[in-house]
């Protein structure tokens, strides 16, 4: 063998390597975006309609507060069915079901401290330090946004990454405590980076804050999704 064809050969293989790496790296990448797009894609074609189911309650037997009120939840023996979410986390969870977002809520996280909303961000959605617990008067601010490194940018934010799609009257549900929470969206904003103003507001009334990267995987804006406490 000449070594004019072995050199061939070597570059050959490294182009290909090249190649195939550069496919995996795009597909682990973008793998979360495409799955979560596709999934809303079909779900609106075959009109498939997302709910967490309703639980019936002690209280709500004797005419009480209902669960979805705010009154305690169990799933631990409910049976997913075709078009249901059961929450990944009742003790602090959210669930949107228009977009089939269903993530583990990661209390106390510092929003300016890059290192510690990244690992947050590897086990689900991030809750501002200073929020408001959810059903009180004031901002719980929940967030999965920029972080370390441009594939960890979109892959962190692919529970989020269909916040695009809500629009007002659309509903988002918190799990505290084994209590269901349910908000109304109200209100839907781009921002700057640098606009901390949805952060600080202080409210008398329940607000749940929602904060992505806009257009996903990118530092350019914030899409800011904000909605109201509709149960007490």
């Amino acid at each position: 063998m000449s070594n004019r064809f072995k050199l061939i050969l070597a570059v050959r293989f490294f182009g290909y390597f090249l190649f195939f790496a550069g496919v995996i790296s795009i597909f682990v990448m973008l793998g979360p975006l495409v799955q979560a797009e596709t999934s809303y894609r079909m779900d609106r074609i075959l009109k498939v309609k997302r709910t967490v189911p309703k639980m019936i309650t002690s209280s709500e037997q004797q005419g009480n507060l209902a669960s979805e009120n705010g009154g305690p939840v169990d799933f631990t023996n409910v049976e997913a069915s075709e078009g249901s979410i059961i929450p990944v986390s009742t003790e602090y969870g959210i669930v949107i079901e228009k977009i089939n977002a269903n993530a583990k809520v990661v209390a106390n996280v510092n929003p300016g401290n890059e290192r510690e909303y990244s690992r947050a961000l590897t086990q689900g959605v991030a809750e501002a330090l200073g929020s408001t617990p959810p059903g009180k008067p004031g901002n719980l601010y929940l967030f999965s946004h920029s972080t370390d490194a441009p594939w960890n940018i979109v892959r962190l934010n692919a529970v989020f990454y269909l916040l695009k799609e809500l629009e007002k009257g659309d509903r988002v549900i918190i799990f505290k405590n084994d209590r269901r929470y349910d908000y109304i969206v109200f209100d839907k904003s781009i921002v700057k980076p640098d606009d901390v103003s949805y952060l600080t507001n202080a409210y008398n009334y329940p607000v749940l804050t929602l904060q992505t990267c806009d257009p996903p995987g990118t530092l350019l804006n914030r899409l800011i999704i904000r909605a109201k406490l509709v149960s007490s």
